[in-house]
């Protein structure tokens, strides 16, 4: 571990006034450090990365955060946004959580390559900024701590693009890139992302401290659930008992995060119980993928030998991690000592709650704006029809705004739309019922296609894309990194020159494959 350079304080041009920034989860810790001989994670630094150069940032974050447009031209802003200096206020710090991987408990697991440098008030409320790739920290279970460029590149034009398409995710910042070597299979390049988030707490944090058995850790346990309640959800402070509303709350946002999730077409590859946020945001962006050719038992994770988080499966998925936190909640929810059946009414909410949600996704995809008890079944219908001949998920909603419902399904003007079907007669008998339910509701085809034009994206960040960008970074070429970024942020709206972005991936694009190391 590298110590950070001292900087008089004169030395600065700009920065968040320090009064702005704190750490309250460090603080935390180190009152239960003193009080139960229990923390919360570790006080750290990050290790020194050699010759920085920004090469993405996003400054309109940065205006939400209220920081001025040349907040990075600061002497020392580089240095803090690589893990090599800090600004005044901030306190690194590195959490441990525990967690199920791949179903299978994997024990003390931690920020292994993250670091929380602090939080900072802002007009959007307190963030937590938090750099990955800044080296190796306690947790990082003999690992370099490091991040390289490539999945660096990935993850932030994915939390970006899921912020543009309007899906509750972390934010990234800025990205920095070093010709420092870091070995993967290969030798590739390191690089640092700048995360932004109201919270990173994990259900890996809640069962971490309900499953040790050590001395403190239960009492701690209550300790993180008094501080979510208390900085995320005050509403629930004056719950008959604050964990169990704690996990109604949360089990609400899983379901309508799975429902984002499904609607867009979005696999996010290791929903592991670390992977999944209180908040219900999408963190943590390794092997993820947008589908492309329509199979919902796609995945996108190489390292997913049995499908376990299959797109079809992401659903199922995030009830078992919930269950796997409501377990993790049970020392604190004295109801359940005899009879569990208390927290099982919460976790079988999630049975309405993500239907429904998935409900009111397709009827908005399809346009619909009125709702009937059919809407679910003409949604199954459409998507049967897309996977038996692999339809493009993202064209055809796309192109389904266009649809005519003043003539037949097999007339020219529908052409674009029923020609990404090989089994024409499906798509035509599914059209003949979304034809009838549109003109039972009294459906303006201009109307309903500006509805759908707002939900249905043009352009999705596909791996390929992704993959272009990534080979010109590498040989020191950011500038198609910086024109996807600009063309993620409004994925809804049709934009010159980008014609390519909007159509089917290249063949090539089938042999490309991302794994847990991505």
């Amino acid at each position: 571990m590298s110590a950070l350079p001292h900087i008089p304080l004169q030395n600065f041009s700009w920065s968040p006034q320090a009064e702005r920034w704190r750490n309250r989860y460090a603080g935390l810790s180190e009152q239960l450090q003193r009080d139960l001989g229990v923390a919360l994670g570790t006080a750290w630094q990050g290790d020194a990365l050699a010759m920085p150069r920004w090469v993405l940032l996003n400054q309109g974050l940065a205006r939400e955060l209220d920081w001025p447009q040349g907040w990075h031209q600061d002497p020392l802003a580089l240095n803090v946004f690589s893990g090599n200096a800090v600004w005044p206020g901030m306190a690194p710090f590195a959490s441990v959580y525990s967690g199920h991987q791949f179903g299978v408990w994997a024990g003390q697991l931690g920020d292994g390559r993250a670091l929380l440098l602090g939080e900072v008030d802002s007009p959007i409320g307190p963030q937590e900024v938090q750099l990955k790739g800044a080296g190796a920290t306690p947790y990082s279970r003999r690992a370099d701590g490091r991040a390289v460029l490539r999945s660096s590149i990935r993850e932030f034009l994915c939390s970006e693009a899921m912020h543009g398409l309007g899906i509750p995710t972390t934010r990234a910042l800025s990205l920095v890139a070093s010709p420092q070597p870091v070995r993967r299979e290969t030798i590739e390049t390191a690089a640092v992302v700048s995360r932004v988030a109201p919270s990173f707490i994990r259900f890996g944090h809640f069962e971490h401290f309900a499953h040790s058995g050590e001395d403190g850790h239960h009492e701690a346990l209550k300790a993180l659930v008094d501080f979510v309640v208390s900085h995320h959800f005050p509403e629930l402070q004056d719950a008959p008992n604050r964990a169990l509303a704690l996990l109604d709350v949360v089990v609400a946002r899983t379901a309508e995060l799975m429902a984002h999730w499904q609607s867009v077409g979005f696999c996010h590859g290791v929903m592991n119980t670390d992977n999944m946020s209180i908040l219900g945001l999408t963190i943590d962006y390794g092997p993820f993928g947008f589908l492309d050719a329509f199979d919902p038992n796609h995945i996108c994770n190489h390292s997913d030998d049995h499908g376990r988080y299959s797109w079809n499966n992401q659903p199922q998925i995030g009830y078992w991690n919930l269950r796997a936190l409501a377990q993790a909640l049970l020392p604190l929810i004295p109801e359940a000592k005899d009879d569990n059946q208390i927290v099982i009414d919460v976790l079988q909410t999630y049975e309405q709650r993500f239907p429904q949600a998935m409900r009111a996704r397709w009827r908005a995809k399809l346009g619909l704006h009125t709702e009937q008890d059919d809407d679910g079944k003409l949604a199954v219908e459409l998507l049967q029809a897309m996977a038996s001949g692999k339809a493009d998920f993202t064209i055809t909603f796309r192109r389904l705004c266009d649809f005519r419902s003043d003539v037949p399904p097999d007339h020219p003007a529908n052409a674009p739309v029923r020609d990404l079907f090989l089994d024409r007669a499906a798509f035509d008998a599914w059209a003949v019922q979304y034809t009838e339910r549109l003109r039972a509701e009294d459906s303006v085809d201009a109307d309903r296609a500006a509805r759908m034009r707002r939900v249905n994206p043009v352009y999705v960040l596909r791996n390929h894309m992704a993959q272009v960008a990534i080979q010109q970074a590498q040989k020191g070429d950011y500038s198609e990194v910086q024109r996807l970024y600009q063309l993620l942020q409004t994925p809804f709206d049709e934009q010159p020159g980008a014609e390519a972005d909007a159509g089917f991936p290249p063949e090539w694009a089938q042999a490309i494959e991302v794994s847990c190391s991505s």
